[in-house]
């Protein structure tokens, strides 16, 4: 894994967590976070995204490096608990494509979804 700097990282790392998430919590931390529990995840999801939200506001770009990574990991391990692959992430980033945000928020106003 070390050295990859392209998206295929996203996927191998989706991969170990995959196979760790049913292992000892006592030896792996993913294991221990699946064994809390999903609001336990989606928890860390929240206050990795603040922290990131603050790095970036701070201006700090190391720092946003290094809390998007968390962010990131949190996310993957939130998306395994939930059934949700990277690949159906992509998907929808796919479909998006070309689109306006905008015009996508637009759209979720009118159809009255206030996400």
């Amino acid at each position: 894994m070390k050295g990859s700097q392209d998206g295929s990282i996203v996927e191998e790392l989706y991969g170990v967590i995959e196979k760790r998430k049913g292992g000892d919590p006592e030896t792996s931390y993913v294991a221990r976070t699946f064994a809390r529990g999903r609001e336990h995840v989606a928890k860390k999801v929240g206050e990795e995204g603040v922290e990131v939200a603050l790095a970036g506001a701070l201006g700090d770009k190391k720092g946003l490096v290094s809390e998007s990574a968390d962010l990131l990991f949190h996310l993957l391990v939130l998306w395994s608990a939930a059934g949700v692959k990277p690949a159906d992430v992509f998907s929808e980033l796919s479909k998006r494509r070309g689109t306006s945000g905008l015009a996508r928020e637009a759209s979720k106003r009118k159809a009255g979804d206030k996400r």
